[in-house]
């Protein structure tokens, strides 16, 4: 086998190091390099999408189970898991409302009397230990105007900026959604789009669904399509939904649309529980009297 060369001098038997887009050529210097780059650049942006496709396309982990039953967490962030400030856990909404409200279900501390013991908590668990969904929670706070803070958008992004930072898929989500409508940013659609890819390379089901409805608004309708079927396999009914509509219209092959209702089928099971049914129940007829 030859020994490896400079891809622009040809040089062998020295220390060479690969490109970092696309490494499959490699360079024994800077120089070399750029003087290389009007040659290498369509092919290696070529092929720096494909590995970087390899890798939005790939079956990711969801993330963590519930500490407390150990079920995976359900798809919908917002009604069925929430953040306890107290131990930094996030616990399912069949956890949290079936076994006890008087306590953390977790830590067994006493729940927050009131918004701004709640909120002292959890600026407690940021400055303490840097805790990703707890500038996360926090900035929801900020978004919407709950738990007693006023609406501040711009500092909203900034505590969503921070978590992500951290490596939290749902700050990525909330940054992406941030760019997409203009709040507290500019809009940006091409940031909107590097959140929710990266959102979604972190496990977030709602990520990719979007990321889905973008490709396809943008005419790229087998990218949306391969979107749509990871996001429904592990559970999501929106983008069921989306799959379901393709193969009415044709796009979407029996296969295809048969294997996505048996995986979707599979992952609604492994999160489904007696005591979540219940919950949201308890929280249907609280919201509806």
């Amino acid at each position: 086998m030859p020994p490896e060369s400079c891809a622009a001098c040809g040089k062998a038997d020295i220390s060479l190091k690969a490109c970092k887009s696309c490494m499959t050529v490699k360079y024994c210097g800077r120089e070399c390099q750029i003087s290389h780059w009007s040659r290498h650049k369509k092919a290696c942006r070529q092929k720096a999408r494909e590995l970087f496709d390899m890798k939005l396309f790939a079956e990711h982990q969801r993330g963590e189970d519930c500490p407390i039953c150990y079920l995976p967490m359900p798809c919908d962030i917002e009604a069925d898991w929430c953040y306890m400030a107290c131990c930094g856990k996030s616990i399912c909404v069949g956890c949290v409302c079936c076994l006890t409200r008087d306590v953390c279900p977790f830590c067994n501390t006493p729940a927050a009397e009131n918004n701004e013991e709640h909120n002292k908590m959890l600026k407690e668990r940021i400055e303490r230990f840097s805790d990703a969904n707890a500038m996360n929670t926090l900035g929801g706070y900020y978004d919407s105007g709950r738990s007693g803070f006023p609406v501040d958008q711009s500092k909203a992004v900034e505590l969503f900026q921070r978590a992500s930072e951290l490596g939290s898929a749902n700050a990525h989500l909330n940054l992406g959604g941030a760019y997409l409508h203009g709040e507290g940013v500019q809009v940006d659609k091409k940031k909107a789009i590097y959140h929710y890819q990266l959102s979604a390379m972190l496990g977030s089901i709602r990520g990719r669904y979007y990321l889905g409805l973008m490709e396809a608004q943008d005419g790229n309708q087998d990218r949306a399509i391969r979107h749509f079927i990871i996001a429904a396999k592990y559970g999501d009914d929106m983008s069921l939904q989306m799959i379901k509509d393709g193969f009415t219209n044709g796009v979407i092959t029996k296969e295809d649309f048969e294997k996505t209702l048996r995986g979707h089928k599979a992952s609604q099971a492994k999160t489904k529980s007696d005591q979540r049914d219940r919950a949201r129940e308890m929280n249907a007829q609280s919201r509806y009297g």
